[in-house]
């Protein structure tokens, strides 16, 4: 009689330590991590149109950094990733192009209006950049550390197994950076 009931919790044991749960678990919660990272490019996204219209307004006769920025917020909004594109390098290094030619005309605005800088309203939305620009570096760590559990758990022993037999499991892909020179700090020099 107790056999009938020890045979299959010893079969049980086996696939519980296989990842049955905890890989699903640890792939939604890379796909999370990515959906804030979408959100706070999303909220950058809607703050531009607001911080090219102030600047519009302030300095008319300049439309070429305006409309670059324009450009740029369009084409990064045009890319779209779903959960099951973070497993192709390529889809992955497409969106991080376009929101860096979104971070490079922001900051080549900034450059080209040094007057702005007197304007309460442009104040105001430079400082909501930036902090989105904050957020957006926290949601690209907090998905990158998901992604590293998750390509940790479908590569390691005993999750490994659960992860191929079951699921098919693929690594993700994680944000790098992308910008050519980003790897090299800056040179500060305040003497020349």
């Amino acid at each position: 009689m107790i056999r009938r009931y020890v045979a299959p919790v010893a079969l049980a044991l086996p696939l519980a330590a296989c990842g049955l749960n905890s890989i699903p678990t640890a792939e939604e919660t890379a796909k999370a991590r990515w959906a804030d990272v979408q959100n706070e490019y999303q909220r950058r996204a809607d703050l531009i149109p607001n911080l090219v219209s102030t600047v519009k307004g302030y300095a008319k006769q300049e439309s070429d950094v305006l409309t670059r920025v324009t450009e740029a917020r369009a084409g990064a909004t045009r890319i779209q990733l779903s959960g099951d594109d973070l497993k192709d390098p390529a889809k992955v290094q497409s969106f991080e192009r376009a929101q860096n030619a979104v971070t490079l005309s922001l900051q080549r605005l900034q450059e080209a209006y040094p007057d702005l800088k007197s304007n309460q309203n442009f104040l105001s939305l430079q400082s909501q950049l930036e902090g989105t620009e904050n957020r957006i570096t926290i949601a690209r760590r907090d998905y990158n550390g998901a992604v590293q559990a998750y390509n940790t758990r479908i590569r390691t022993f005993p999750d490994a197994v659960g992860a191929k037999i079951f699921y098919g499991a693929k690594p993700m892909v994680p944000f790098q950076a992308t910008t050519p020179g980003a790897e090299t700090a800056p040179t500060v020099n305040f003497g020349a």
